[in-house]
């Protein structure tokens, strides 16, 4: 059993609560709000626009054993610039003021889940970064086009409105390959423990992300 298959199993059962979350749960039963979409996007806007930081802060402090890591991390960087602004216009095509939303900042668990990847890297190990990679990219693969699909029949939004659902659900399937290749060739048992605890830190920290969205009713699904 390779590495990544190693995290795999160990994170399973972090990894099943965060997909039993309430708002997800909602989801997939076609139960869906323009609140709770638009909010999930807001939260999303916030710790995405730390994707590029987080990778550049990672890069600057590998030590030389992983040296060979900083060419994946400036490929990371060049894919990961600018999806913020994708999110952005998706609020925006939902017929919302991104503006207004984007401006009463993150909440409370979102800011939590970004300031522990940042301390993580800064005061533990650079690539527990790779942990929170794990959750948001392999959250991704498993439910983001499903839901895309799910929230425009449902709320009868264009499709202009899930760019970042929609774009993360395809090429999340390629970083998770990337990211197999990448964690595989991690040797020193510390980089390894790393990846594994903040993977574990970080499917409970993105499930209270999720846990603290509006959930849909019938009377806010019929409100645009």
């Amino acid at each position: 059993m390779n590495f990544y298959q190693q995290l795999q199993k160990a994170t399973q059962a972090a990894r099943s609560e965060l997909l039993a979350s309430d708002v997800i749960v909602d989801c997939l039963n076609h139960q869906v709000s323009h609140e709770s979409y638009r909010a999930f996007l807001v939260q999303a806007y916030h710790h995405v626009r730390h994707t590029v930081p987080l990778l550049m802060a990672c890069g600057s402090r590998l030590p030389d054993r992983l040296a060979w890591m900083q060419k994946h991390i400036a490929n990371y960087i060049d894919e990961e610039i600018g999806h913020e602004v994708w999110i952005k216009n998706d609020i925006e095509n939902t017929g919302a003021d991104a503006n207004q939303l984007i401006a009463a900042g993150p909440s409370i668990e979102t800011e939590l889940m970004v300031s522990y990847a940042y301390d993580s890297i800064a005061r533990k190990n650079p690539v527990s970064f790779f942990g929170m990679v794990l959750v948001l990219e392999g959250t991704s693969v498993l439910i983001a086009s499903k839901a895309a699909e799910i929230i425009e029949e449902e709320l009868g939004l264009p499709s202009k409105a899930f760019t970042y659902l929609r774009s993360h659900g395809a090429v999340d399937i390629e970083h998770i390959a990337t990211y197999e290749n990448i964690v595989n060739r991690l040797e020193h048992v510390d980089d390894r423990a790393a990846v594994l605890h903040a993977a574990n830190v970080f499917y409970r920290l993105y499930a209270d992300v999720f846990n603290a969205l509006p959930r849909a009713d019938a009377k806010s699904r019929a409100v645009a």
